[in-house]
């Protein structure tokens, strides 16, 4: 009798992340990369970890936090060349309406819950307003491909997904200890963070890698392409990590907006593609899909 052919091996890619974090946003090129060069052979999970809370106290000077927050995410686009907006409108009150609309969309499929977040994430970082509630949550999904509206609108507001996401809040707040302490090497080196309670939380974004059998890696923080292909390579040897990138046309259209980072790293071929729609930033451009141009929430705010 012959054995069955033996499967390959099975790694699960878990990121610790939030619509709202300027960190997150300028790990999406590497991030990106990471994800298409593995894209079919690894299971990926999203766990939302809400930065900003419900309880969380109002700043006492609006106007000053919104402020020292611009020159922070300022500060952080100056090392990850993703697009900052011009100017932003204030500190999102919560992250709540966001994280339940981007855990919504995932019960509508990998592709348009990835769509659905990226639109979430530039509400703050292209146009300066963030989607702190949820009807501007739900209205920065409008006219993704493939999106159900309705069905969006009633997920996102139900226990179920509020539950999910109560539950993600909680997982991110029991990191494993390898990410207690950090080395350096990386201006966001990230090392977990410690809450109000004495505890601690992940440094977003942080990629924890499983496998089956209970081994893991952990890569905190805003780190390059090698760092992720190390620890897969690590775990299962077997992966292939070299990058692939797609001819410029069909990253486009399947990211729907790219950064100049993700152009460099995620596409090859002449650029831009025929139809690309350049939107000036705060510190370069972001290039749409035209069908993306055309639902206005690629704009940025005015200086």
């Amino acid at each position: 009798m012959t054995s069955a052919p033996q499967l390959a091996p099975v790694l699960e890619v878990v990121e610790y992340t939030d619509p709202l974090c300027p960190w997150s946003w300028g790990a999406e090129p590497v991030l990106r990369l990471l994800h298409t060069t593995l894209d079919g052979r690894v299971r990926r999970r999203r766990v939302f970890c809400v930065l900003f809370d419900e309880d969380d106290d109002p700043a006492p000077d609006p106007a000053a936090e919104t402020a020292w927050y611009a020159r922070y995410v300022e500060d952080i686009s100056a090392h990850t060349r993703s697009p900052r907006a011009p100017r932003i409108t204030r500190v999102a009150a919560s992250s709540w309406p966001s994280s339940l609309v981007a855990a919504a969309a995932e019960l509508q499929g990998g592709t348009v819950a990835d769509r659905v977040l990226r639109r979430l994430r530039e509400t703050v970082f292209v146009r300066g307003e963030p989607a702190d509630t949820p009807e501007l949550a739900l209205a920065a999904a409008q006219g993704v491909p493939g999106l159900d509206e309705e069905r969006l609108a009633a997920d996102a507001a139900s226990a179920a997904v509020r539950e999910r996401v109560r539950a993600d809040r909680a997982e991110a707040r029991r990191p494993v200890p390898e990410v207690r302490s950090v080395a350096g090497g990386s201006p966001h080196p990230g090392a977990a963070k410690e809450t109000p309670d004495g505890a601690y939380r992940y440094a977003l974004p942080t990629l924890l890698l499983r496998t089956p059998d209970g081994a893991y890696r952990a890569v905190p923080g805003w780190r390059p392409y090698e760092a992720y292909a190390e620890a897969v390579g690590l775990l299962c040897p077997e992966l292939t990590t070299a990058p692939v990138t797609l001819p410029a046309d069909r990253a486009l259209e399947r990211h729907r907006s790219l950064t100049e980072p993700e152009r460099e790293l995620l596409t090859h071929g002449p650029w831009p593609p025929a139809g690309a729609v350049r939107v000036e930033t705060g510190n370069g451009p972001l290039w749409l899909h035209p069908e993306e141009a055309g639902t206005g929430r690629g704009r940025p705010s005015p200086r």
